[in-house]
């Protein structure tokens, strides 16, 4: 019989440096769960990684177990990434602060397309290209 999860939690931290502190520390601990044990598993499998911020979603068991998957970074966290920007546009569209080739868009939604409600990797570079406007994030060769 497979076990039932009674808590599901969604949390961003830094590949490779998760720590019992807050604010993992603070989330997990209330549902009582060996904080020092999640850190380490959650260290090793993202150690490869560093540097990103990775979404996680921690599954708890009614035994106190647990078990997480690992997504792909946020959209935002990519372009602002691949572009050098310290941040998105505060006027959207209307200002733009970075510019980004073809070919990194293409690589940007080849990262995302499993976590992407898209089909193709021309559907998934249209939803990251929509991210990039509303960031102020220019794609040469489009408008």
């Amino acid at each position: 019989m497979a076990k039932e999860a009674i808590k599901k939690i969604k949390l961003q931290i830094p590949a490779g440096k998760a720590t019992p502190a807050p604010p993992v520390g603070t989330v997990l601990g209330p549902a009582g769960i060996n904080l020092q044990d999640f850190c380490t598993k959650y260290n090793d499998a993202t150690r490869d990684k560093m540097g990103d911020v990775l979404p996680v979603e921690i599954s708890i068991y009614d035994d106190r177990s647990f078990d997480f998957v690992i997504k792909t970074p946020p959209t935002s966290f990519l372009l602002k990434k691949y572009a050098k920007a310290a941040k998105g546009s505060t006027k959207g569209s209307k200002e733009v602060v970075a510019k980004l080739t073809d070919a990194q868009l293409t690589e940007i939604a080849e990262i995302k397309l499993p976590d992407l409600n898209a089909y193709t990797l021309e559907e998934a570079k249209k939803t990251v290209a929509g991210t990039a406007k509303n960031m102020g994030i220019a794609i040469e060769g489009q408008e």
